[in-house]
């Protein structure tokens, strides 16, 4: 459920009305509804309650501080992949034993903040990744913990590009090395082997991946055990898919019964790192229509949003349902929803059967929540929209929209050019 509706043909989150927002902070923005936000968290949290585990949001999915701090408050850790995240997070009050570092480029310089922050754990990419880890972890006279992010060649059955879990894909040690790689660890002085680590992809609807991964994962343990090793953790990633037109990814608790029937003879504290799944549904992006356009072939509406705002159409062919913030008495028509970039892959929809826009109407962009305006950029020299957060009957910037000035702040102009 979320709290994005419409009452008497005007949309609105929790007990505000869109287009009063619209009004106060102007477009595009992002808005977000708090009880959707927790009610998601809550509903994925306790779906695992029969095994010891922490939530650990990932960030790259929607960094803002507000958000975070919802989060942690909550009782949430996070999954980071950059010292830039670890220090939103940091800022927003994580427990650092609550922070797991995933990412294939690790820089020595994040590797070291991670080290002085304590974290829980480094999830491991590469021999040389380990190596460097080690290193950095001697120079400073400390132990990294960490776990290795294994490949278990798993079809997540989802886009080629948010794919993580193939031998094909960048990610992650090959499973048949795997145990080599854990073997080799265990010589080097300063690093502490505490967990195992996968995640096979994103946007994921169905269970059985998730279940192949899980039995893949378990044989692996169970050989490391014999080898001795302490194996505390068993990090499975995120991935679970949210339904942006007509997928039915699986209910939390579906997937929460397939991972806790099998895991009963593992005994490990389980580390999820759901991301899309509690935010996807819980923003939308809101933007208003500056013309329409009719050739001898299409129809556009031209808004004031484009993939700088939101990439994910552009970048994935991604479906985002588009609607108007107030339903007129119109009819339909289809149309190509298109940004103001000067680029041809601008667009929010295409070919899309919506309700017949006019200049000036408002739209709500829906599912915007993951992955949209952590993804976004300055590209034409646009200001970044802003954020806006909706508790009950008032509603929050936690985000303000960047202005021309901020646009340039960071750049100079050397003295040979004056």
């Amino acid at each position: 459920m979320n709290y994005f509706e419409y009452r008497e043909n005007e949309l609105w989150c929790e007990e505000v009305p869109v287009a009063e927002i619209a009004e106060q902070v102007g477009t595009p923005f992002y808005l977000y509804s708090i009880r959707t936000l927790k009610r998601h968290f809550d509903v994925f949290d306790s779906a695992f309650n029969a095994l010891p585990h922490i939530v650990c949001f990932s960030v790259k999915a929607n960094s803002n501080l507000a958000i975070l701090k919802m989060f942690i408050n909550e009782g949430a850790g996070v999954d980071i992949v950059s010292g830039g995240e670890l220090y939103r997070a940091l800022r927003a009050g994580v427990d650092p034993g609550k922070v797991v570092y995933s990412g294939v480029g690790k820089r020595e310089d994040e590797i070291r903040f991670a080290l002085e922050s304590d974290i829980l754990m480094f999830n491991v990419e590469s021999s040389q990744e380990l190596e460097v880890i080690n290193s950095c972890a001697e120079a400073m006279k400390k132990k990294a913990r960490i776990s290795l992010r294994v490949n278990p060649d798993v079809d997540p059955l989802t886009h080629p590009h948010i794919s993580t879990g193939l031998k094909k894909n960048k990610f992650g040690i090959d499973i048949e090395r795997s145990l080599d790689e854990y073997r080799r660890a265990v010589k080097l002085k300063y690093v502490d082997i505490v967990g195992v680590d996968c995640h096979i992809g994103s946007q994921i609807t169905e269970v059985s991946p998730f279940a192949d991964a899980l039995d893949r994962l378990k044989e692996l343990i169970f050989l490391l055990r014999r080898d001795g090793l302490e194996i505390q953790y068993l990090d499975l990633g995120g991935g679970l898919g949210i339904s942006y037109d007509q997928e039915t990814p699986p209910h939390p608790e579906e997937y929460a019964k397939v991972i806790i029937d099998k895991s009963r003879d593992i005994d490990c504290i389980f580390i999820l790192e759901p991301g899309r799944v509690i935010v996807g549904n819980a923003g939308v992006l809101v933007s208003r229509v500056l013309y329409t356009k009719h050739n001898s072939e299409r129809n556009f509406v031209i808004v004031d949003a484009g993939m700088n705002d939101l990439i994910r159409p552009s970048l994935y062919d991604a479906y985002h349902h588009i609607q108007p913030v107030i339903k007129e008495e119109r009819g339909e028509f289809v149309a190509d929803v298109v940004g103001p970039i000067c680029e041809s892959g601008d667009y929010l929809a295409k070919d899309r059967v919506i309700p017949e826009l006019k200049r000036g109407d408002l739209v709500a962009v829906m599912s915007s929540g993951a992955y949209s305006f952590s993804m976004s950029s300055n590209y034409n020299s646009r200001p970044r929209v802003p954020e806006v957060l909706v508790k009950d009957g008032q509603f929050y910037i936690i985000k303000r929209r960047e202005t021309y000035e901020d646009l340039i702040r960071g750049e100079s102009v050397p003295n040979i050019l004056l």
